[in-house]
């Protein structure tokens, strides 16, 4: 027994140390060509079927699932996709990965699912002096919210939130860090800031960026949230069950919040979950709750599944992007899934 336990601690100090040379290698490469999109090439292999022992189903609690690709790069700035935002279109996007690098393209249809991705470029999270902000420890952007072409970047182990003008700048954007609560310094180092969204025009809190952290929990146990405006801050709960944490979020038009969680244990192993919140529910001192419209586990067509966007096809269905974050690890994959929600 003992000696399994020094195998296994064995095993586990060489993965921690190979992604530890794999992440500084792939924050090198987001550092070059600063200012300067430089385009990549990235292999998509399609995903069939989501559930891995039966192809024919494609209904997975309120949603259907409308195909996958798994995506690869020779290039080492890519992976780690951490959070991403489909354009109205359904086909462009604007990601970010957990080593500070922006990641556009377009997503590829063929009759109705995805089949590759085209134009892809990445270029670093530049910061207000125009150098990289991953050089300045600012890499590990997890979440992404947009405005009226302002980009917000949830920034981990340094709790800050970056403001982009990428509908002015393109890539090129350089970030200003905006005013944050002081009780950002509390949250758990590397297990906050993974939720960011803005709801639009119309729908509740319109204008106010919401934030749930990953988990760091209150005193009762239940993720901490916050809606920002201004300088204004207040502060609400999101009910934690399941031993899932929150790895990202989107807006559900016209007035409901898509949470995506994640589960990672040995005794429970890995897991996916995405609730739907009311956003009307969301109010200073509440704790929000809401139904799942789908969990799934490791017999399907997961990963580490880390980053949600929403947007209507011509039909007017609401589809559902998710993607997930391979640590730049040989041992998992970045994969990009679509759903459609149905029976709403």
């Amino acid at each position: 027994m003992r000696r399994a336990r020094r195998r296994l601690l064995a095993a586990g100090t060489f993965i921690a140390a190979l992604l530890l040379v794999v992440g500084s290698l792939a924050i090198a490469q987001t550092q070059r060509n600063v200012g300067k999109p430089t385009g990549i090439s990235i292999l998509a292999s399609p995903i069939k079927a989501f559930d891995n022992s039966d192809p024919t189903q494609i209904r997975f609690g309120q949603l259907e699932f409308r195909g996958g690709l798994v995506l690869a790069s020779k290039s080492s700035a890519f992976g780690g996709l951490s959070a991403i935002r489909v354009e109205r279109d359904g086909a462009h996007f604007l990601g970010v990965t957990d080593r500070g690098a922006w990641l556009r393209g377009r997503i590829v249809y063929r009759a109705g699912r995805p089949a590759g991705i085209a134009g892809a470029e990445m270029a670093p999270l530049l910061g207000h002096d125009g150098k990289p902000l991953a050089a300045h420890g600012w890499y590990d952007a997890e979440s992404l919210a947009e405005s009226g072409g302002q980009f917000y970047v949830g920034i981990e182990r340094v709790e800050k939130i970056v403001r982009f003008d990428v509908g002015r700048d393109g890539l090129a954007a350089r970030g200003e860090p905006i005013t944050v609560p002081a009780d950002f310094t509390t949250l758990s180092r590397n297990k906050s800031l993974e939720c960011l969204t803005i709801p639009p025009k119309g729908a509740p809190h319109a204008g106010t960026l919401i934030v749930i952290t990953e988990r760091s929990l209150d005193a009762a146990g239940n993720h901490r949230g916050f809606l920002l405006k201004g300088t204004r801050a207040d502060r609400f709960s999101v009910k934690r069950s399941g031993e899932f944490d929150v790895t990202d979020c989107a807006i559900l038009p016209p007035a409901d919040l898509l949470l995506l969680e994640r589960r990672y244990s040995l005794a429970l192993s890995l897991g996916m979950r995405i609730r739907r919140i009311s956003l009307a529910a969301i109010k200073a001192g509440a704790v929000v709750d809401g139904p799942a419209l789908i969990e799934a586990d490791l017999a399907h067509q997961i990963d580490n599944m880390e980053g949600i966007a929403v947007h209507r096809n011509a039909r007017g269905e609401a589809i559902i992007t998710l993607v997930s974050d391979d640590n730049f690890s040989p041992i998992q994959r970045n994969l990009l899934l679509q759903f459609a929600l149905v029976g709403d």
